[in-house]
């Protein structure tokens, strides 16, 4: 009951805060004097172990060092994991995302947690932008106006912030020395989880053709280093004059000790390699008993039939990248339904159907990347097919 009681305490005392501090964020007037002690930032949180931290984060933060001292961050990554069929909402691009505001402490007591480094870039905002931009965030904390709806890679926390803080700007924002502009989203999934390999593989069956297709510099800001590197080399250019966009770079939060977390000990290669050597050993023995083993087959049409359900389902998401998935000329709900008839050993087109969906999907192979070793479980299908039809032509 004591620990009930502090917890309950610190709730109310967080609760506090947060109201108090957005109270008096709201109330201040539009005067130039006030925005003399006001630093505004930009937030960049390096990934941390968690699914939804594997890409980083981005916030904004609102600092009055000697006024009515607000320390706030403003982050529009806020979200519920525990509404209902959230998981689905957000595989089929219907998840809402909100903006959220607390004390800055509060931010980097939540990062330091986690591990993460955290750094600040100080921007170099004139009084008026600064106005503008009170303007704008206090909009946004409206309840008609704090939620959005989120998409991955065009509507995220990182974008929104980079694009209120940009309408706020008081002269043109140019930025030079971009990035590399020949990468795709895959590209960039790929590199932010290299160390999750089960991560890599889950978003590489979704991910589609356009996913393939180069990005802009702009398209690659919704990933939070890009967004930062790109702010360091902004300027804003008014009346004649250039000024660079961020004024001051700082470690606001160093990196800790982050703990990961064990998660299934063979990489997703690995487990295919498995299935293709157990694949090569059943059909080695099949070929020389001419036998076909009925469990092994259904057991692949089974497994190959909910990936194609997925993929078909993802036909139907908002995420413009996973609509057209060609891994789905070979991986859909088609397997299903056959597997009655081959389990009853019947003849059935099903193996030749086999052989044309897997050289369809070869050919493309040649537009879209696959999931690394999503081949094996083909090929198994295929040996399978091979065997029936030599059956049929041996009878």
């Amino acid at each position: 009951m004591k620990h009930l009681e502090i917890v309950f305490r610190t709730i109310i005392v967080l609760l506090a805060a947060c109201c108090s501090a957005l109270s008096a964020f709201a109330s201040n007037d539009l005067n130039t004097e006030y925005y003399d002690s006001v630093e505004v930032s930009l937030l960049t949180c390096q990934p941390h172990d968690e699914v939804y931290s594997l890409y980083g984060h981005t916030a904004i933060r609102w600092h009055d060092s000697h006024g009515k001292g607000e320390d706030l961050t403003f982050n529009y990554g806020v979200f519920n994991f525990k509404a209902p069929h959230f998981v689905a909402r957000f595989v089929f691009g219907l998840t809402d995302y909100e903006l959220g505001a607390y004390p800055y402490r509060l931010f980097l007591q939540e990062y330091r947690h986690f591990g993460s480094m955290v750094t600040e870039q100080v921007l170099n905002l004139t009084n008026y932008e600064k106005g503008l931009l009170h303007i704008a965030l206090a909009n946004n904390l409206k309840p008609e106006n704090t939620v959005y709806r989120y998409n991955y890679f065009y509507n995220n926390c990182t974008t929104k912030a980079r694009d209120i803080l940009e309408q706020c700007i008081d002269g043109k924002l140019e930025y030079t020395d971009l990035h590399n502009d020949s990468v795709s989203y895959r590209d960039m999934v790929h590199e932010m989880t290299r160390n999750n390999p089960w991560s890599r593989f889950g978003n590489d069956i979704l991910l589609g053709v356009k996913a393939d297709q180069h990005t802009t510099w702009r398209q690659q800001e919704f990933l939070p280093n890009n967004l930062m590197y790109d702010f360091d080399r902004a300027r804003i250019y008014k009346d004649g004059n250039y000024r660079p966009l961020v004024k001051e770079r700082r470690i606001a939060l160093p990196a800790g000790v982050q703990m990961r977390k064990e998660g299934f000990p063979l990489s997703p290669l690995a487990v295919n390699i498995t299935i293709m050597i157990v694949g090569l050993i059943l059909f080695a023995i099949e070929w020389y008993r001419r036998q076909a083993f009925i469990v092994w087959e259904a057991l692949l049409m089974v497994v190959s039939g909910i990936i194609g359900i997925v993929l078909f389902l993802m036909l139907f998401s908002q995420h413009p990248t996973v609509s057209l998935n060609l891994q789905i000329l070979f991986y859909n709900p088609i397997h299903w339904l056959f597997i009655w008839s081959v389990i009853r050993g019947r003849k059935t087109i099903y193996w030749r159907l086999v052989i044309v969906m897997c050289l369809i999907f070869l050919a493309g192979s040649l537009i879209q990347s696959y999931a690394e070793g999503i081949w094996n479980l083909a090929l198994c299908l295929l040996l399978q097919s091979i065997l029936h039809i030599y059956r049929i032509k041996k009878q």
